[in-house]
């Protein structure tokens, strides 16, 4: 434990050239398993961050979900493990002592980085388990029990485990936080922090990453590590700058049919709403309208959740309707749309959702469906992240609704 600097330490964010994953001192059997999954050259935030992790510094990153954090802390994370082993060996024994750990918030976001993660792993000789809520938590002990060098984890699982005896995290080497923003946001930080407080006397390297870097996540970062460098890649105004941003005024008969006729004109399109009966009803209105839809949300069994993503991921699904757990860390290439089918809380979760598209350098659209009395909420957001757009009546004969990325109404449209 100790405190952050004063001014933090900033690394060369500048980055005019391309970066391969071995100039920045990958180890070669994970450059050509990237290779091998045509990844050849690095993201910024990976170009970024790499060089200090692998040299053990405590690195924070701050970047917008889809930026790819995953390979930036994935990669230096399981190549340290890999040389810790190597010179102290493997922790054995009954209990999974981990030497490498990952926390996120959600379970889905566990999967993903689990399936990036494993790979890697298996090319450096590593073990890899994902633990989290929703699974089955005896089969997940059997795994760890069977030798674990790094653990992807939700909180509430890791200790569930650790009430358990089934694993410590005393012997960690590496800990990573990602999404931590998120982690706070849903009220995980004294999960995330019986965690640091286990590691409070053991030397150790700590890389969290995250949209922002305020609030609970930069006490947790002045608290808990050590003398960090910090790197940014992207800030909201740019996230924003990726998109094309639509607000439209609807009538209540009338907003499903708007819903259907804009996801019919969209190959991959994710909608949001604020409850879960409200996510399954979208389903079964848009199913009426010949749109082919699935819900995910907290209320599902973990099977089913894994499907819709897939189908989704796989295009066999074109519409995704989902509450606001899976606003942050879903890594779904080729989103085209988002619709705020209710508004989201603040202008933090409408950038988080809106976020599931316009990835990687991409543009994507993204709607807010508005009746008469949201329309000042919505003003609000667009004042908070400094844009400004009309809020337009549209009804779904509108045939600007089949080709929203090119359409550019004028304020003297707008209803205000």
């Amino acid at each position: 434990m100790s405190d952050a600097p004063s001014a933090p330490t900033a690394g060369n964010d500048t980055y005019a050239t391309e970066h391969s994953f071995a100039s920045l001192g990958i180890a070669t059997p994970m450059v050509d398993a990237l290779a091998a999954q045509g990844i050849v050259t690095a993201f910024p935030i990976q170009a970024m961050t790499i060089a200090d992790a692998l040299a053990g510094r405590d690195t924070c990153g701050k970047a917008k979900t889809g930026s790819g954090k995953t390979l930036g802390f994935g990669l230096p994370l399981l190549q340290r493990v890999a040389e810790i082993n190597a010179r102290d060996g493997r922790h054995e024994g009954p209990v999974a002592r981990p030497r490498g750990l990952v926390l996120l918030p959600t379970r889905e976001l566990a999967v993903q980085v689990f399936e990036v993660i494993e790979t890697l792993g298996a090319a450096m000789g590593l073990s890899v388990v994902a633990v989290y809520g929703g699974a089955d938590i005896e089969k997940q002990i059997k795994q760890m029990r069977a030798g674990v060098d790094v653990i992807i984890a939700t909180p509430g699982r890791l200790i569930d485990l650790g009430d358990r005896g089934e694993v410590k995290v005393d012997g960690l080497d590496i800990l990573v936080l990602d999404e931590a923003d998120r982690m706070a946001d849903m009220g995980f930080m004294p999960q995330v922090e019986w965690v640091l407080r286990r590691l409070a006397d053991r030397p150790h390297q700590t890389l969290l990453f995250s949209a922002t870097l305020d609030g609970a996540v930069d006490r947790l970062v002045k608290r808990y590590m050590n003398d960090p460098i910090f790197h940014e890649v992207a800030s909201d105004s740019q996230t924003v700058s990726l998109m094309v941003h639509h607000f439209f005024s609807v009538h209540k008969m009338d907003r499903n049919k708007v819903l259907a006729t804009i996801c019919k004109a969209q190959n991959k399109t994710i909608i949001f709403c604020r409850t879960k009966r409200g996510a399954d009803r979208v389903v079964e209105d848009m199913e009426k309208e010949g749109v082919k839809a699935a819900a995910i949300h907290g209320d599902l069994r973990q099977a089913q959740r894994e499907r819709a993503l897939a189908d989704f991921s796989t295009d066999a699904l074109p519409v995704l309707v989902a509450t606001d757990v899976a606003a942050r860390g879903l890594h779904i290439d080729g989103v085209d749309c988002v619709v705020h089918f209710d508004p989201p809380e603040d202008h933090k979760a409408y950038l988080h959702r809106s976020g599931r598209t316009a990835r990687a350098g991409s543009t994507g659209v993204v709607v807010s469906l508005l009746l008469w009395n949201q329309m000042v909420e919505a003003e609000i957001i667009m004042r908070r992240i400094e844009i400004k757009r009309p809020i337009v009546e549209v009804f779904s004969n509108n045939p600007h609704l089949t080709d929203l990325a090119n359409w550019e109404p004028t304020m003297e449209e707008s209803v205000l």
